[in-house]
């Protein structure tokens, strides 16, 4: 059984004054060590600032982008390598906001995911089906393009990286996909996974669909399962460490 993962995506928020409270809180809740890995990804203005706050914890940082190129004229692009020097250990990529409101295409994804690996960052690679392709019957075949990009760019190291599912239609909406729905699918991305590396067991899954204190504990019971992509809970300490507590 693999070592759950938790990570809190905040997205579009914060300052400075909320993160120090939430992080502080979150740093004395896991103590010195925790049963499953935890990871905070922060908007880029706060990376110094969160560094800081989860030295010497076992709380890790994480990033919720990274640029597709090492470096150059790109103005508002943030590299692999300087997210290193912030010490970031996870990076989302290819999360669904920004396929949608950004443009990013699977192959954008899949570079991604290979400038994260080659600097030494864990990507956490999004896919997810839109509600219109669930109801299209299309759920199985989007995420398996999408998750194929990253394979075939990145097959002899794809044990590396971590995969999250996220459909899109659970994300900020209230609804989330029944424990069953996301079985489903995330059994549907090991096989995918299997079939390009003989270390698919070990490569973890997390679902990230509005995963909260409610739902967390059914949802981590599935056996393909392991670990959560979290949103809104991961802004409320108490919330995010009642999933915390779940997945251990």
């Amino acid at each position: 059984m693999n070592k759950k993962l938790i990570a809190g995506n905040w997205k579009m928020n914060g300052s400075l004054a909320a993160n120090d409270a939430l992080v502080r809180a979150l740093v004395a809740g896991l103590g010195v060590q925790s049963a499953c890995d935890v990871a905070v990804a922060v908007p880029a203005p706060y990376l110094a600032q969160v560094q800081a706050l989860v030295a010497g914890s076992p709380l890790a940082l994480g990033a919720q982008d990274v640029s597709q190129h090492e470096s150059g004229a790109y103005t508002g692009e943030v590299s692999a390598v300087m997210l290193r020097e912030f010490g970031v250990r996870y990076v989302l990529v290819g999360h669904s906001e920004r396929r949608q409101y950004h443009g990013e295409t699977d192959v954008h994804v899949a570079v991604k995911t290979q400038r994260a690996l080659a600097t030494g960052i864990t990507p956490i690679v999004c896919v997810g089906e839109t509600l219109a392709e669930r109801e299209a019957g299309q759920t199985e075949a989007v995420v398996r393009r999408q998750l194929a990009a990253v394979i075939h760019l990145n097959g002899h190291c794809i044990s590396e990286v971590v995969v999250a599912y996220e459909p899109v239609w659970a994300i900020g909406t209230g609804k989330t996909a029944s424990p069953e729905q996301a079985q489903q699918v995330h059994a549907v991305l090991r096989a995918q996974l299997a079939a390009a590396s003989p270390r698919a067991s070990t490569i973890r899954l997390l679902y990230g669909g509005s995963m909260n204190a409610a739902n967390a504990a059914q949802l981590l019971a599935q056996p393909d399962i392991d670990g959560g992509l979290v949103g809104g809970a991961s802004l409320k300490a108490a919330d995010f460490q009642q999933i915390i507590a779940a997945a251990q």
